[in-house]
């Protein structure tokens, strides 16, 4: 099969295609990507399939759901921070539309090849676990029987023996292949480690749904991405290049600590979780700030690296442990809070143990962090204790039955343990930013498409103030969903972000000889999000209602003792105007 699908894979120079793997058939095939699809990419053409070819109303697990992996509109260039690549499905968690997106190098190497999303349908009527290698002759599907059950790390490293070790690995890990609704879609970083992860609303569950343990990328032999204006081209690149160097704000302090290095900020503001959103700020916080742990990681040998090709930013930690040795990459704020302040922890090298752990099995570390709050909530782990912590973890590896509940995030946890103060929304854990401090993304998590997902939409500016926040945040989401379908790194993001519209549209001009505007890239966000809501709302998600939990409008959060007080009749107004 594969020498004869191998026929019509080879991409013809200029034109880009989606293949579609059909699970339940064995078989490939790809579509010529038709004219007014060729600027969709990453986060909108993931929601433009789904919103076409899925029944929002299925089951996340039924045949008819499908998983999408598409890289963004630029991902193949050397355009700094462009790679980027989409996760999208029907979610497990929000039971709506979900996209999540990760570094790595799989975007890359996917759009080197022509193609622009890889669509994972059908039905997986086997025990049997597969994988699938797509290479630049042709698509094979192989036995994933010896892979079954092991951690992400193991597995990346046995497909790079087998097939390379310059191929990407897109991955489950155990939490995947049980289909626990906080698995995640594991990507290989330039290093081949399995570290960049496509983390929120359960998609790896959905791609264990269709028996498929690992997809290995192979752009051998792949031509370089065409480009109609290659000067122009270069100038854009240059032109973005010198904004970030000179840029003193958010690009330079990821370069030098990671996004760790906005701990110190939210901690004094107060919207950083801590024992289940019991408070805003944390008593060891000084172990967390970017400053403390660069001088750790620096004394052992630990690294700062770009997750993906071209990246100028290198904000991702590589951490490793007292003996110099790797312990975990992509160390990064979400984690170490959700992980440790969160669960009253302060031990950093705990917690990432507890983050490599995460890796290893394929789980989102906000949404585990999150149920694990939620049992010691209700007294069947001790706040605090890391080693509880570990052991729960290990648990739901093994598909324990106190595993199994808390592998399916917080909502699902707090539900069995019979809690009424769950910090979710749409059945998704709220991440490691407080709204009722940082109302903008409050708005966010009430009425994004996603759920409660702070990439979705943030903004910190006068975060306290109830005036404003609702236009903060739609002009937040919309920019994030425009960013998200051309595959920028939020983490590379100019300090006047809407900066980079033209540059965008001048890198687009150049690659595919158009004459695009600032504003062409604001619709690109625009039409992502109104996609998005039509497919809930044939879902049963009515976007015009506040799903913000109760306790977070009524609880005061120490030390600010602030409450989330926008008014619900502005919430539920964000997008009559779309």
């Amino acid at each position: 099969m594969g020498k004869e699908v191998g026929k019509i894979l080879g991409k013809e120079f200029g034109m880009e295609y989606i293949l579609r793997i059909d699970v339940g058939r064995r078989e490939f095939r790809k579509e010529r990507v038709v004219q007014e699809d060729l600027l969709i990419g990453g986060r909108g053409l993931s929601a433009k399939i789904l919103g076409q070819e899925v029944n929002p109303m299925c089951h996340p697990f039924d045949p008819g759901n499908k998983l999408v992996i598409a890289p963004g509109l630029l991902a193949g260039t050397m355009a700094p921070s462009f790679g980027r690549i989409s996760v999208g499905a029907k979610s497990p968690l929000t039971k709506g539309i979900k996209e999540a997106n990760a570094g790595g190098t799989a975007a890359q190497k996917l759009d080197r090849m022509g193609i622009k999303a890889v669509v994972i349908e059908g039905e997986w009527q086997e025990n049997q676990f597969w994988g699938v290698r797509i290479g630049q002759e042709g698509c094979e599907f192989f036995s994933a029987d010896k892979l079954a059950g092991k951690k992400n790390y193991e597995v990346a490293a046995s497909l790079r023996d087998r097939f390379g070790e310059k191929v990407a690995v897109v991955s489950i890990g155990p939490g995947g292949e049980m289909r626990m609704a906080a698995a995640t879609v594991a990507v290989t970083d330039q290093e081949g480690r399995p570290s960049r992860h496509a983390a929120r609303g359960g998609l790896g569950a959905v791609m264990g749904s269709k028996g498929i343990k690992a997809i290995v990328i192979d752009d051998s032999g792949a031509s370089r991405v065409e480009i109609k204006d290659t000067e122009a081209f270069r100038k854009a690149v240059q032109s973005l290049v010198e904004a970030l160097k000179a840029d003193k704000g958010i690009p330079r302090g990821n370069s030098t600590f990671g996004t760790p290095g906005g701990v110190g900020f939210v901690n004094t503001l107060g919207s950083m979780p801590t024992r289940n959103y019991r408070s805003g700020s944390f008593e060891q916080a000084e172990n967390f700030f970017g400053q403390t742990i660069k001088e750790i990681n620096t004394r052992r040998g630990g690294t700062m690296h770009g997750c993906m090709p071209g990246c100028v930013i290198q904000c991702s930690i590589v951490f490793h442990g007292e003996d110099g040795g790797h312990i975990t990459s992509a160390f990064e704020y979400e984690t170490i809070v959700m992980m440790g302040s969160n669960l009253g922890i302060g031990d950093l090298d705990a917690i990432a143990r507890m983050d490599r752990l995460c890796d290893e099995l394929g789980l989102d570390t906000i949404e585990t962090g999150s149920a694990i709050a939620q049992a010691m909530e209700a007294g069947a782990l001790r706040f605090g204790d890391a080693e509880e912590v570990r052991k729960a973890l290990e648990e739901i590896g093994k598909g324990s039955p106190l595993g199994r509940i808390l592998g399916q995030g917080a909502a699902f946890t707090a539900q069995a343990f019979g809690l009424k103060r769950v910090p979710s929304v749409l059945g998704q854990a709220i991440p490691a930013h407080d709204p009722r401090v940082c109302k903008p993304v409050g708005v966010t998590y009430a009425t994004s498409p996603m759920g409660a997902d702070h990439t979705a939409g943030i903004d910190y500016r006068d975060s306290l103030s109830r005036e404003g926040q609702v236009q903060k945040s739609k002009n937040a989401q919309i920019f994030m969903a425009a960013m998200d379908s051309v595959g920028y790194c939020m983490l590379a993001l100019p300090t006047r972000q809407p900066t980079i519209y033209p540059i965008i549209a001048d890198l687009l001009n150049a690659r595919y000889g158009l004459a695009l505007t600032a504003e062409d890239i604001h619709k690109l966000g625009v039409k992502t999000i109104q996609e998005e809501l039509i497919f809930n709302r044939k879902a049963g998600i009515d976007p015009q209602r506040d799903y913000l939990p109760e306790f977070l409008k009524t609880e005061p959060l120490p030390p600010k003792n602030a409450v989330f007080d926008i008014p619900r009749e502005e919430i539920e107004a964000i997008w009559q105007a779309l």
